[in-house]
């Protein structure tokens, strides 16, 4: 490695990562790039009927029980998914590390262990979870985009792998990321970019877009992202999954590689993605149950709470009051947003809950101070990164040989914008203090809708698009503040699926006035022909420390929308 240059380090990892997949596995792609491949694994004969079966049951609490009763073994189940992960990898280039053969042997010490002694190791027992490629595995590359980070050996696990091991589960892929990881799209130098299985033309979403395009090709049964300005929710609403944006510390971050490690005002969580939101909670339960502050000095000693999930401070779920936040007031989202929040409204209203229109505020002041901080360094940490291998630092994720006509200002340029020098401590603490000012500004916000919603309590959540589109063609994904808003303030955060765009009930409307140029863009690159057919998600923002409850609150909305859909038939 020693003088070689960065292309053909680059070169030579992907063509290792292609040679560890079986020549069994393999098949010949569709090459129409906007055709949806959601149903091909099903097509190419690679998995076999029980394999199948495995890989089609989305409830991850179903495939624990079969695993945990010997209905199922680790084995079969982990090369059900294997074998799917890479079928989805070769439509979608989702996937980093490949380790087959360490999986299985892992797969069958917990079928030796469940036949000798009668029982499972833990509530994850023999259930393969994928991991973005930030979470360190003893003796396995991290690379996480960076051409300087091939041949980056890790020498122990992190705390998150110790404790999924200790919980019985199988760590059995890793997923791509975009270099920098500050990116809402998936594309580094290293193992190329990630599209999304709903249209190859569009983005999975970032920067957890590998663990989106692999989870929704049902390559994987629950996987793991992070989330520092909506990367878990973004790869969530683009390819219809569930996920939870957990508050600061709560869930264990040790030893998890990151890029600008030392910045902690505004902290990068990790958070389940799955199909189901079964699957969001036993992973929350499970790994908070484990007490993770016994080995991350920073993850919150706070245990599972029941009376939090039976919702006892939110009316116990009897007739909640939830805000709508139809418009940020930043960027106005395309109307099939507007069609899913409709929906989700009557949904709510149906089921006997009451929904009142959220007033946003202080946007704009939350916005530029979130900015401020994440370019305190000018853009240092990653320039510094990629100068160890000369690459170049990646500034457009707009694909050379098909790029969409509409540009953007896109996410690394504002960062880059917003600081043309690093700022010196005493003016970095001074973001910091607006931060605490502004949280607490949109704290008495909150609770002052106690005058509004007629239940004696505020607002219980929030409900608004987590991005102002659905999926979008690559290098057109510059909008991030409907998520980083609940990044900045610090509040748990769920996405949940609700449709699908419908060219014919999601046509373009007239347009408004523009607020800024990103918001005159977004409403231009529209097009109901071209975004036919892609997952539309939303939202649920809850408090602080919350996550109990969100999830809760997640599984109402849910039920709703599948209780008034059934009956409406739509």
């Amino acid at each position: 490695m020693p003088g070689q240059d960065w292309k053909s380090l680059c070169t030579e990892r992907k063509q290792k990562q292609l040679e560890l997949i079986p020549k069994e596995w393999t098949f010949v792609p569709p090459t129409d790039q906007k055709q949806s491949v959601i149903d091909i694994p099903a097509k190419t004969g690679i998995l076999t009927s029980l394999e199948l079966e495995i890989t089609e049951t989305t409830d991850v609490d179903i495939l624990l029980n079969y695993l945990a009763t010997g209905k199922w073994s680790s084995v079969q189940v982990t090369t059900a998914f294997y074998k799917r992960a890479i079928i989805a990898h070769q439509l979608t280039n989702c996937l980093t590390e490949i380790f087959i053969e360490r999986a299985l042997a892992r797969a069958k010490e917990l079928d030796e262990y469940l036949a000798k002694n009668g029982k499972s190791i833990g509530p994850l027992h023999g259930l393969p979870i994928s991991l973005k490629d930030q979470f360190c595995i003893k003796g396995m590359e991290t690379i996480m985009g960076y051409a300087a980070w091939i041949g980056k050996v890790a020498e122990r696990d992190c705390v998150l792998v110790e404790i999924l091991n200790e919980l019985g589960a199988v760590p059995f892929v890793r997923t791509n990321v975009p270099q920098t990881l500050i990116w809402g799209e998936t594309y580094n130098n290293v193992f190329g970019r990630t599209t999304n299985p709903y249209n190859r033309y569009m983005s999975p979403g970032g920067s957890s877009g590998g663990e989106g395009a692999l989870l929704a090709l049902k390559g994987s049964p629950l996987g793991v992202g992070t989330d520092i300005g909506g990367s878990v929710r973004i790869p969530s609403a683009f390819c219809g999954l569930y996920t939870l944006r957990p508050s600061y510390e709560r869930l264990p971050y040790c030893n998890a590689v990151n890029a600008q490690e030392g910045q902690e005002s505004v902290s990068s969580v990790l958070g389940p993605m799955a199909n189901s939101l079964s699957a969001v909670k036993r992973f929350t339960k499970s790994i908070i149950d484990a007490k993770p502050w016994s080995k991350d000095p920073l993850a919150v000693r706070k245990e599972w709470s029941d009376k939090e999930y039976s919702l006892e401070y939110h009316g116990g779920g009897i007739g909640l009051c939830i805000g709508m936040m139809w418009d940020n007031d930043v960027i106005k989202p395309h109307p099939p947003l507007v069609r899913a929040m409709e929906l989700t409204k009557k949904a709510l209203e149906a089921a006997g809950h009451k929904v009142i229109d959220w007033t946003p505020h202080r946007h704009l002041d939350i916005y530029r101070n979130t900015e401020k901080i994440f370019a305190a360094d000018a853009g240092h940490d990653y320039r510094v990164e990629c100068e160890k291998s000369g690459e170049p630092l990646i500034a457009t994720m707009r694909p050379e040989d098909d790029p969409h006509p509409y540009s953007l200002e896109i996410p690394l340029a504002k960062v880059l914008a917003a600081a043309t020098e690093h700022l010196n401590a005493y003016d970095l603490w001074q973001l910091h203090k607006e931060k605490r000012i502004l949280r607490k500004s949109h704290l008495d916000h909150w609770e002052a809708t106690v005058s509004q919603t007629g239940t004696g309590r505020p607002v219980d959540a929030i409900i608004s698009p987590a991005v102002a589109y659905v999926a979008c063609p690559h290098g057109l994904n510059s909008d991030a503040f409907y998520t980083t808003l609940c990044n900045a303030l610090d509040y748990a955060t769920s996405v949940f699926p609700v449709t699908t765009v419908d060219k014919n009930l999601d046509q373009v409307v007239p347009p408004h006035q523009f607020r800024n140029h990103e918001d005159e863009a977004v409403y231009k690159f529209y097009d109901p022909e071209l975004f036919h057919g892609l997952p539309v998600g939303l939202q649920l923002i809850g408090r602080t420390q919350e996550e109990e409850a969100v999830i809760a609150m997640t599984e109402i909305v849910d039920k709703a929308l599948a209780d008034y859909k059934l009956k409406h038939s739509v």
